[in-house]
C-alpha cells in the first residue's frame, strides 16, 4: 500500500437512547471496534445496507461527532471534533443531495469560496481567481459564477459542490452517495469527473455508497459493513470476483437485472433482525442461511485473505487465523 493519509485505531461510537423517565436509557452501538489505513491517491470504498453505520462514521471523520473510544489520524496526526476548522482544512466532504446541501440564498461564486474566507486564504482577488479556476476544472463555465442554485441542473449544482470541496485542496473528500440523487445519464458524469480529478489532483477519496456497480467502477479497495462492524475489507477485483463473507454475498446477490423476467433476487436470509455489536456471536448470524452453532456463540476472529481479510467461522481453512 501507499503512504497512508486516513487511519483509524479501535473506532467506536455509541449513543444512549432514552426510554422515559423511569427507565435506563438503552445503548446503541452504531459503530464497533473499527479499523483502516486508507492509503494516498486510493479510493477507499464502503458499502452496506442502510443503518449499518456508513454515516455516523462519516461524521466521525468529519470531525461532527467524537468517537466514543479509538482514535482518528489523517497525516498521522489525530483529528479532534472541538477544532472543526482545522479538521475540516484537511477532510471535506462531497454529500448525497446537492439541493440541500447548498445554500440556496448564495451565489455560485460564494458557495465556493467560503472555505477560502473561513481559513483566511487569499484576497478578494485571488480568491476569485482561484473560484473561476476551479469552475472550469469541474466543467462550469465563467458564467455560472454569479448563478444561484436555483437556477442550475442537479448535475450543475453537485459540480458545485465538488469545486467546494477541492477548492481547500484537502488530505481526503469523503464521498456520501454523490451519484443517488441524480440521473443515471448524470451519474456517470459526474463519475467521471471524480475520476478525472482524482488523477489530475492526486486525490484521496473515502466512497460510500449502496450502488455496488458504482463501487465496482470506482474503487480500489472495498469494506463492507454490518451493524457497526466490518466483516469483510478487499481488494475491488478480489471482492467482487469471490467475495467471502455471506453477508457480502448477499449484498452482490440482492442487485437488480435488466431483465424483467428474473424478478426480484431471493436472498434467502428473511426477515430476522441482526445480533447487535454488543452481544457475543457473529452479528450476522440470525440471518445467515448458513450459520452453524459456533456462529451464535463465538464472535469471529479475523482471516487473513490474499488481498485483504475477511471475519467469518465458515469459510475455508486455509485462511489463516490472525490472533
Amino acid at each position: 500500500m501507499s503512504e497512508t493519509v486516513l487511519e483509524l485505531r479501535n473506532v467506536t461510537r455509541a449513543f444512549e437512547l432514552s426510554q422515559g423517565a423511569f427507565r435506563r436509557a438503552a445503548k446503541l452501538t452504531a459503530v464497533a471496534d473499527v479499523s483502516l489505513k486508507v492509503g494516498r491517491g486510493e479510493v477507499f470504498a464502503l458499502v452496506g445496507e442502510s443503518g449499518s453505520g456508513k454515516t455516523t462514521l462519516a461524521k466521525m471523520l468529519l470531525g461532527l461527532l467524537p468517537p466514543t473510544s479509538g482514535e482518528i489520524l489523517v497525516d498521522g496526526m489525530p483529528i479532534s471534533p472541538k477544532d472543526r476548522v482545522a479538521v475540516s482544512r484537511r477532510v471535506q466532504p462531497i454529500f448525497q443531495d446537492p439541493y440541500s446541501s447548498l445554500n440556496p440564498r448564495k451565489s455560485v461564486a460564494q458557495l465556493i469560496a467560503l472555505p477560502l474566507i473561513v481559513h483566511g486564504v487569499g484576497d478578494r482577488t485571488t480568491r476569485r481567481a482561484q473560484v473561476l479556476a476551479m469552475l472550469d476544472r469541474v466543467g462550469l463555465s465563467p458564467r455560472h459564477y454569479d448563478a444561484y442554485p436555483g437556477q442550475l441542473s442537479g448535475g450543475q449544482r453537485q459540480r458545485v459542490a465538488i469545486a467546494r470541496a477541492l477548492i481547500l485542496k484537502p488530505e481526503v473528500v469523503i464521498c456520501d452517495e454523490p451519484t443517488s440523487a441524480l440521473d443515471v445519464s448524470v451519474q456517470a458524469q459526474i463519475l467521471n469527473l471524480l475520476l478525472e480529478l482524482k488523477r489530475e489532483l492526486g486525490l484521496t477519496y473515502f466512497f460510500i455508497s449502496h450502488n455496488l456497480a458504482v463501487v465496482e467502477h470506482l474503487a480500489d479497495r472495498v469494506a463492507v459493513m454490518y451493524l457497526g462492524r466490518f466483516v469483510e475489507e478487499r481488494t475491488r477485483a478480489g471482492l467482487f470476483a469471490s467475495p467471502r463473507h455471506p453477508y457480502t454475498r448477499v449484498l452482490l446477490e440482492s442487485v437488480l437485472t435488466p431483465d424483467p423476467d428474473l424478478g426480484v433476487p431471493d436472498t434467502r436470509i428473511g426477515t430476522a433482525a441482526g445480533m447487535p455489536a454488543s452481544e457475543l456471536g457473529c452479528p450476522f448470524e440470525p440471518r445467515c442461511p448458513s450459520a452453524a452453532e459456533v456462529c451464535r456463540t463465538t464472535v469471529p476472529m479475523v482471516r487473513t485473505l490474499p488481498d485483504g481479510w475477511t471475519t467469518c467461522h465458515l469459510i475455508e481453512e486455509e485462511a489463516a487465523i490472525v490472533p
